[in-house]
């Protein structure tokens, strides 16, 4: 089975459908998205979306929140066999348990994601790995890219060590930081890191060839591509036993 690791909810869902086929790809994780660079129509309108991404990556507080819930359901709904519901959780609220029992498993979400925790402040996601263990290690996935730092990443590290059992996954390869992703991610066994967005395909290869058994085929859609994501992974890996690993073995086991 291939699957998707890093993907959000598009407009429209068919589009996305279409990308998964082309892609040869089963199943998708899907994130809720309060920004949607796939409506613009023009430059104009491409950076009005992504004003919004910048704002939510920022810390932006809970405006469009409850929209991008209920897109989310609706994707589920409508597709129950290609998508993979996990929800964000607001990261500022006081009853982040109660949140996580009630919009995760409460709706039967198989995961906690995409956090975008404002920049050098990844601990303030603690409350969140809390909960994530007390529901017998919830996978949970945090925005690893700008404006994620250096020093988020080694809190993330310190975090995921103090929650051996809650599986971690840095996306986005860490950005601009990817280097140090793969070094902190190999040391620490319950994280694991996913490849969309890399910038360049060496990073890809590395990432595989330090971490085969803990890297994730993602593609950041509607950000990244379906089809390009895949080829990089399958150009990258030798191995098809890896290769399998990485297309979606892992994650399969990451979702029981």
């Amino acid at each position: 089975m291939i699957i998707d690791a890093h993907s959000h909810v598009h407009d429209p869902l068919i589009d996305h459908i279409a990308q998964l086929d082309e892609a040869g790809v089963d199943k998708t994780v899907l994130f809720m998205t309060r920004p949607h660079p796939e409506r613009a129509r023009d430059l104009t309108e491409l950076r009005q979306e992504m004003d919004r991404l910048h704002q939510a990556l920022a810390g932006g507080g809970s405006l469009g929140r409850e929209t991008a819930r209920r897109e989310l359901d609706a994707a589920l709904i409508a597709y129950p066999d290609r998508f993979i519901g996990f929800a964000s959780v607001p990261l500022d609220a006081p009853d982040i348990e109660v949140i996580v029992d009630r919009d995760v498993v409460g709706r039967g979400l198989r995961g906690i994601g995409e956090l975008t925790p404002p920049p050098d402040q990844a601990a303030v996601i603690e409350p969140v790995l809390r909960a994530a263990n007390d529901h017998h290690g919830l996978p949970v996935v945090v925005h690893g890219a700008a404006p994620t730092t250096a020093a988020d990443l080694r809190t993330l590290t310190e975090l995921a060590r103090r929650y051996p059992r809650v599986p971690l996954v840095v996306s986005q390869l860490g950005g601009a930081h990817w280097m140090d992703a793969i070094e902190l991610v190999r040391d620490t066994p319950n994280m694991y890191l996913e490849l969309s967005t890399a910038s360049i395909v060496f990073a890809v290869r590395l990432a595989i060839a330090e971490i085969p058994e803990r890297t994730l085929f993602g593609s950041d859609a509607p950000y990244g591509d379906p089809v390009i994501a895949r080829t990089t992974v399958e150009r990258a890996t030798r191995s098809p036993q890896v290769r399998e690993l990485v297309l979606g073995a892992t994650m399969q086991q990451l979702l029981n």
